[in-house]
């Protein structure tokens, strides 16, 4: 039988102890953030605002809708693309992202969700990194065997961590280089991105489960919530994806702005996506084309195979 949720952490939560490198590397992101605008340069504004959106599309596009729900699909060298830009937001690799969202569905807002806000806002923002549950790697990613089958995605779990550090030096030596601005490259590309992305997501397990309207009867509270949906690219409509889990589409209403989803469709009208899966809309007749799910561009479309020929 399960057990129903409270308001606070259970008590295996209190006695679980740190994730230290985690834990630290979060805290010493935050105090490099702090310390940007000290340092600040247009050049290094610029590339925060570049980074933001790759790295934000990187968790929204390719973490979330492409390899956790299957939303659509595309040629490997874009979902690796992609899969690079969720790396390099350094919210963990692609398996263990896409193993806790799969959990967090599964168990939506009980005590098998790995950040259900019935055990706290502050848990579900971020207590739940800072305390992470103590298993082995089989059971860790018992449930994306689907992903696991794929050796650059495995290559991209194991070494994820390199990625963020390497770009940071990277950045560092370009910004000497260009106007001797190697610091300011750093924390503003690297520090300040990191964590403003970082809450960014964070706010669709918090806020997106506390405040905003619900447009569908689910068996959690996730709810729809507009300014979390803007600063996420669209997956602040909550409700609407944990109704409708596989749809690409999560901005459902004409005035529920949905940027990766325009990406979707976007690449999909060059060639590089397809069956892309999308909900029905809220209060569709029953019966009515509207009211099933469909899929844009099947698999043999005559786009898709000239892209992927052309990639041969």
């Amino acid at each position: 039988m399960t057990s129903q949720p409270t308001t606070q952490p259970p008590a295996d939560r209190y006695t679980r102890p740190f994730g230290w490198p985690t834990t630290l590397w979060i805290g010493g992101l935050h105090l490099a953030a702090l310390a940007a605008p000290f340092f600040f340069t247009w050049s290094g504004l610029v590339l925060f605002g570049v980074l933001y959106v790759l790295t934000g599309l990187g968790i929204t596009l390719g973490y979330h809708r492409l390899l956790t729900h299957r939303s659509f699909h595309t040629i490997k060298p874009v979902e690796y693309l992609f899969t690079l830009f969720g790396v390099l937001a350094n919210q963990e690799g692609p398996l263990g992202w896409a193993s806790n969202h799969r959990k967090h569905h599964t168990h939506s807002d009980e005590d098998g969700d790995p950040h259900s806000p019935e055990h706290g806002f502050w848990w579900a923002h971020f207590g739940w990194l800072t305390r992470p549950e103590r298993i082995d790697e089989e059971r860790k990613l018992f449930n994306v065997k689907d992903l696991a089958k794929d050796p650059v995605l495995r290559f991209f779990e194991r070494f994820h961590w390199v990625f963020p550090i390497v770009l940071g030096v990277v950045l560092y030596f370009l910004g000497e280089l260009w106007s001797g601005s190697g610091v300011s490259w750093v924390l503003w590309g690297v520090a300040f991105r990191t964590v403003f992305v970082y809450h960014a997501t964070w706010l669709v397990n918090s806020a997106a489960h506390k405040w905003g309207y619900r447009g569908f009867e689910t068996t959690d509270k996730s709810r729809n919530l507009w300014w979390v949906a803007m600063l996420t690219f669209g997956e602040g409509w909550h409700n609407n994806h944990h109704a409708h889990q596989r749809s690409a589409a999560h901005g459902l209403r004409w005035w529920e702005v949905d940027v990766t989803y325009m990406i979707i469709r976007g690449m999909a009208w060059i060639g590089l996506a397809r069956d892309i899966h999308v909900s029905p809309k809220p209060k569709a007749k029953p019966g009515s084309r509207k009211s099933v799910w469909r899929i844009l561009w099947p698999k043999k479309g005559r786009r898709m195979r000239k892209v992927t020929n052309a990639m041969q």
